[in-house]
């Protein structure tokens, strides 16, 4: 039985799961890959996270629910049942490739956090290869998950730094600022307004354009009265303009349309929309927490300072985060410039896809 006709129904028989231990490989080294879902978005849908990646993979190595010789899941997109598929996979010596994201910790999850890292536990220590987003990620999942027992490396992020290029330079009068992704805590956009305020209490003429879904609410359009009224109470509504989710290939002119990329999120893992904005020639203006300061670097942008704290969010200061600012527009060419190289000697997609045949095909061929 092929490892995709035998996971698409869950919910098996007795006799079914028995059949499970014989599933076929394809023979030879050829390399044939799964990613544990029938279908992985192509680029003009609107996707957003860890599934991104596998889109980048699909185009080398296309996804394969029939006939596969490597499984290979992403911790912050799993399938249903994924720990199920991986042992089915093992069983039927297919390798397991886990890249590793974030992981569950009271301060963002809250009550049942250790319920929610244990499919992240079983994956990883039964992976034969983890590749870890950023060495916060390495760090949190050997706090919360404990270290893995097949090989691993720590793996960033990538962008395809011939489609993520800078656009035509544009006056910094006003100064336009974008936060993008999924916001699923109010604190991020809260932040962000909160650093509008204030550089327009410092006659700094700056703008920001928020974009992509706005997810602490049930219903979306709560979510966007709440944003509205605290820009009206701040006196800066009129400052403001919001977008909604957008796909990969509308990211780059999202990101053309901006000088700096504000992202206010603590404790972000290895956020892939701030290396596509580096390599859009955006510096960053961060919280300096998780795995971003490992991104950004020296050259990149500003960071504004965050404790380790696994118990308590901690937003960064919108005081903070608008001297940032401040500093990167005194010298906007040199950090524009150091984003893009940045971007480019260290996570373009050609060095992250060949490290990626070469883990697969070492594997496959053990």
């Amino acid at each position: 039985m092929m490892l995709g006709n035998a996971i698409r129904g869950v919910l098996v028989s007795a006799k079914e799961f028995w059949r499970f231990t014989r599933m076929e490989v394809p023979c030879g080294d050829t390399l044939k890959v799964f990613y544990g879902v029938d279908h992985v978005p192509g680029i003009n849908e609107k996707v957003a996270g860890g599934i991104i990646k596998c889109q980048d993979l699909a185009r080398e190595f296309p996804n394969s629910p029939d006939a596969a010789n490597l499984l290979y899941l992403v911790s912050s997109a799993l399938p249903m049942q994924a720990t199920f598929i991986a042992k089915m996979a093992k069983k039927a010596g297919i390798k397991v490739v886990v890249n590793q994201n974030g992981v569950a910790y009271p301060a963002w999850h809250g009550d049942g956090w250790e319920k929610t890292n244990v499919p992240l536990r079983l994956l990883v220590q039964s992976a034969d290869y983890v590749l870890y987003q950023s060495q916060f990620c390495k760090l949190a999942a050997d706090h919360f998950l404990g270290p893995c027992r097949g090989g691993w490396e720590v793996l960033y992020n990538p962008v395809d730094t011939e489609y993520f290029r800078p656009g035509p330079p544009f006056s910094l009068d006003p100064v336009v600022l974008v936060q993008a992704g999924t916001h699923n805590r109010f604190y991020r956009v809260e932040t962000a307004i909160h650093t509008l305020h204030e550089l327009a209490k410092r006659g700094v003429n700056a703008r920001l354009l928020l974009a992509g879904r706005y997810n602490w609410r049930d219903r979306e359009p709560d979510a966007i009265m709440e944003i509205e009224e605290l820009a009206r109470t701040l006196g800066v509504l009129h400052l403001l303009e919001r977008r909604g989710g957008y796909t990969q290939g509308e990211a780059v002119s999202l990101f053309r349309s901006a000088h700096i990329l504000l992202h206010t999120q603590y404790n972000d893992s290895c956020p892939r929309l701030v290396v596509e904005a580096m390599a859009c020639g955006l510096p960053v203006v961060y919280s300096a927490s998780g795995g971003v300061p490992e991104l950004v670097g020296s050259s990149g942008g500003e960071g504004a300072s965050a404790p380790l704290d696994w118990e308590k969010i901690q937003p960064p200061d919108p005081g903070e985060l608008a001297d940032c600012v401040m500093r990167i527009i005194s010298n906007y060419e040199w950090y524009a410039e150091g984003a893009r190289k940045r971007a480019t000697e260290y996570f373009d997609i050609k060095s992250w896809m060949k490290r990626h045949r070469d883990v697969f095909e070492n594997l496959v061929k053990a």
